[in-house]
């Protein structure tokens, strides 16, 4: 299947030495794609890579708002994470700072954008590009936390938590 097919797999790799990008195509409307983004009700459905959960302690969807939540890993390993919205353009574009807490200096930046795909507009292709402060942190995610596989395992979740839901024609 290719990359630009609806439901295609997520695409990945690294750009320039301290960059990750990752695209996918879903097969669900840009709108329904964006707002499991921006709720925390659906967030907690899908965040994370295969076999993660999500525990939310603060959520604000908004410029300057916060996401302050633990990641739980399969092995049961514990991840503190901090997300502060930086730019939001409703259905089209979400800008974070990510790191383990407020004013994290290895946090990173990343840029999400959400575009109908084809023709018809039951499709979405999301694209995240995350920016390291160095290529050593870059490398760091890459190579310790599997960044790149983790990324692709979030859209891939993302992609069959909202298929689902656009397929049922309801938004729980």
């Amino acid at each position: 299947m290719s990359a630009t097919e609806p439901g295609a797999p997520a695409r990945s790799g690294t750009t320039d030495d301290r960059e990750i990008v990752i695209s996918r195509v879903i097969s669900a409307p840009q709108d329904l794609v964006f707002e499991a983004f921006t709720e925390v009700r659906h967030l907690s459905r899908w965040w994370g890579p295969e076999g993660f959960s999500t525990t939310t302690r603060a959520f604000e969807f908004r410029v300057g708002g916060v996401w302050d939540f633990v990641m739980h890993g399969p092995d049961g390993t514990d991840y503190q994470e901090w997300i502060s919205w930086t730019e939001i353009t409703p259905s089209e574009r979400i800008a974070l700072r990510h790191g383990e807490f407020r004013d994290d200096p290895n946090a990173f930046e990343s840029v999400l954008t959400f575009a109908p795909e084809g023709a018809a507009t039951a499709a979405t292709r999301i694209e995240m590009r995350t920016l390291f402060p160095t290529r050593e942190l870059r490398d760091e995610a890459v190579e310790k936390y599997h960044a790149v596989e983790g990324g692709r395992q979030t859209l891939d979740n993302l992609a069959a938590y909202v298929t689902e839901i656009a397929h049922k024609g309801v938004e729980d």
